[in-house]
């Protein structure tokens, strides 16, 4: 009964997401975002944003970090969504320069080369958003259906196909409308089940606030260390948050900023909440928490949890689908600008991160510490120029970059023997805090090393 509940909320608002999506689509609007010719209002850029940054992948590692790791694990995750304020000012400074993308500014910068290697980066982080998401419907059906075969991989191919439909239809368009009907219902899902869980007699803020975790504060901590390392640089990362500060005038999108963070950081919180209690009540830990939760909470507060991710990972594919088409299109220039272009590449996307689902990793945080690291290259360029005011040597932006790259391979491959040889014998996540100071402190050198003062113009 319970699948069947989830499977129908789920497939309403799937409907209720075509319906929203626009019935006219233009090439404008598909790379662009804009219907009938207008950017989109505050509200829309608001919710938009945020839902796209509270996905499926989000809300369980803030539950799964808080399940293990109690109050410093969440508030580690949370800490990730300081990105709206750093992304707020990233956008700001590249549109005072005029550019009009993050690709724009580098190639003025650095050539060719600069965009090339950042565009790299971000085409691997789409990858992942379509994965990660992905892998979370599979998770999620394995877990309410255990006794239909192959049920991870139909609930997959389903989801990945409806998505696909209206995305490839409208393009960013279909996005950003989709979202406020996604958001909405995510909410008012959100709001009901945290609403029983505080009202329980088992709930106590002073205790989710003490909470140990099943494994200790420390590799929270450290977590947290990671994330306000890294956090600088993350947005700029992000393709999805960045197409969606060029899309509105410069007043909405800074406010939009600003929203998005109190309410997605709010969101994750909340959600988070749900992982901590569990390890509160000494619930075992059983199949990325889905298996605890049906066991901890009332079948209706399971159905409310199981749909909100649901709703995020719906909402994420059509945005990294979107990004996708226009990194592909307007930056690679692979496949020509128009509605059928953009549209094979959504396809090959979608297609890529089904496959990546069938890999059999399913630590969910992974993703975002190796593309996290390999962002940090761009911390101390953008320092250099957006604060400093230095012009920094096209060598200098490479050697940072590679400094970066290569630390995202070696969290990725840590567990391989010749790697692990040179990594410390410590918690993963302060191996990763290792690594992202060795990272830090060679991008700082290389770019101080070759910068030098000018006078700002243009898109310096």
């Amino acid at each position: 009964m319970t699948s069947l509940v989830i499977t129908g909320l789920f497939a309403a608002i799937v409907v209720a997401s075509f319906i929203a999506a626009p019935r006219r689509a233009t090439v404008e609007g598909f790379f662009g975002g804009k219907t009938a010719g207008q950017a989109p209002g505050l509200l829309v850029l608001v919710l938009s944003q945020v839902t796209t940054w509270i996905f499926a992948r989000s809300l369980m590692n803030s539950a799964i970090l808080g399940y293990y790791y109690g109050f410093p694990g969440t508030l580690a995750y949370a800490a990730y969504y300081l990105s709206f304020l750093s992304g707020g000012y990233i956008v700001a400074q590249l549109r005072k320069r005029g550019a009009g993308s993050v690709q724009e500014w580098l190639r003025a910068q650095f050539g060719g080369a600069g965009a090339r290697s950042y565009n790299v980066v971000i085409a691997l982080r789409l990858l992942s958003e379509v994965f990660a998401n992905l892998l979370v419907v599979g998770l999620i059906f394995a877990a309410v259906m255990p006794d239909v075969a192959h049920v991870s991989t139909i609930a997959i191919i389903s989801v990945a196909v409806l998505g696909l439909a209206y995305s490839a239809w409208g393009g960013l368009s279909a996005a950003l409308r989709t979202d406020v009907v996604q958001m909405s219902v995510f909410l008012v899902i959100l709001l009901a089940a945290t609403f029983y869980l505080i009202a329980s007699p088992e709930f106590s803020f002073v205790a989710v606030l003490g909470a140990e975790g099943a494994s200790g504060t420390r590799p929270g901590w450290v977590l947290l260390a990671v994330a306000l390392l890294q956090v600088f640089s993350y947005p700029a990362h992000d393709p999805v948050m960045m197409d969606r500060g060029f899309v509105a005038d410069e007043a909405t999108t800074k406010r939009a900023f600003l929203h998005a963070f109190w309410l997605s950081t709010l969101c994750i919180f909340l959600f988070g909440l749900f992982g901590i209690q569990a390890s509160l009540m000494g619930a075992a830990y059983e199949g990325q928490l889905l298996g605890t939760w049906s066991a901890m909470f009332p079948s209706w507060v399971f159905i409310l949890l199981m749909v909100s991710l649901l709703v995020s990972a719906l909402s994420t594919l059509d945005s990294a689908l979107s990004s996708s088409a226009r990194l592909v299109v307007e930056e690679f220039a692979w496949a020509p600008r128009s509605l059928m272009g953009g549209r094979i590449v959504m396809v090959l996307f979608m297609i890529a991160g089904g496959v990546l689902t069938l890999w059999g990793n399913a630590t969910l945080f992974d993703a975002v510490a190796v593309s996290g690291t390999a962002s940090m290259f761009l911390t101390p360029v953008m320092l250099a120029v957006f604060v400093l005011g230095l012009r920094v040597a096209v060598w200098s932006y490479l050697g940072a970059f590679a400094a970066a790259i290569i630390g995202a391979f070696l969290y990725f491959a840590r567990g391989w023997e010749s790697v692990a040889a040179i990594l410390p014998e410590a918690h993963k996540y302060e191996q990763l805090l290792v690594i992202c100071c060795v990272v830090l402190a060679v991008g700082f050198a290389a770019v101080f090393g070759g910068a030098r003062r000018v006078a700002p113009s243009g898109l310096d």
